[in-house]
C-alpha cells in the first residue's frame, strides 16, 4: 500500500556520523606546554619577587 510522503508518520531524524573529536595541532600543543611551563615558573619566582618589592618598600618607609 502506498502512503504519499505528506502522510506518512514523522520517522527518526536522519544518519549524520558522529563528530569527530577535536585535537590540538602540534603548534597549538606546544605553545600550550610553554604557556603552561612560564605560568608555573612564574608561580614559583613571583612571590619571591613580590616580597623583595614588599621589602625594598619598607626599607624606604623605615629611613
Amino acid at each position: 500500500m502506498f502512503v504519499p510522503p505528506e502522510h506518512r508518520p514523522p520517522g527518526p531524524p536522519p544518519w549524520r556520523p558522529p563528530r569527530p573529536k577535536r585535537t590540538l595541532t602540534k603548534r597549538q600543543e606546544a605553545v600550550m606546554l610553554w604557556a603552561v611551563g612560564l605560568f608555573l615558573l612564574l608561580q614559583l619566582l613571583a612571590p619571591l619577587g613580590g616580597s623583595t618589592v614588599v621589602e625594598a618598600i619598607w626599607f624606604l618607609l623605615s629611613r
